[in-house]
């Protein structure tokens, strides 16, 4: 590859990678601490629960602080498998959570189109504008970290959803 497509993919990575994860991490903040007209911790605990999960609390807890730390790990461009499995296994639940169809306004296009960007950003890594850069192991990216995250997000994602009633 060349410098130039280099730099090229690093920068659009780059965007991607602030897009979504500000996404998140506001998403995330307003299940924690009420921002951006969110509901906080007692709004989503209540949500968690009429949604069928046990121990509310600690699933909005979990969710919350996913997205939050999710989304600043895919802004950072810090462990970036690891904050993309953080956001694909969130928006994994939710689609779960939320479907009754594919188009808004009562479907998971919105979800779904996270859960790919996550996807992409673990299967690519961050490129070279990026924390991970000087992380030694996630330097020289392979793919393999992208599928070990991917698979993490449908196995924690899974064990969740059959913990739902």
């Amino acid at each position: 590859m060349t410098t130039t497509s280099t730099t090229a993919t690093s920068a659009g990575l780059l965007v991607l990678r602030l897009g979504v994860g500000a996404t998140m991490a506001a998403h995330g903040t307003q299940k924690l601490f009420g921002w951006f007209d969110g509901g906080g911790l007692d709004g989503t605990e209540r949500f968690f629960a009429a949604s069928g999960y046990p121990s509310a609390k600690a699933f909005a807890v979990l969710a919350g602080v996913s997205e939050t730390l999710g989304g600043i790990g895919l802004i950072l461009g810090l462990i970036t498998p690891l904050a993309a499995a953080a956001i694909l296994g969130t928006m994994l639940n939710a689609i779960a959570v939320k479907w009754g169809g594919f188009f808004s306004p009562k479907g998971v296009e919105y979800e779904t189109i996270l859960a790919v960007a996550a996807a992409s950003l673990a299967l690519t890594g961050a490129g070279g504008f990026a924390v991970d850069r000087f992380v030694p192991g996630l330097r020289d990216y392979k793919i393999g970290y992208g599928l070990a995250a991917i698979a993490l997000a449908f196995v924690a994602a899974g064990i969740t959803l059959l913990i739902r009633n």
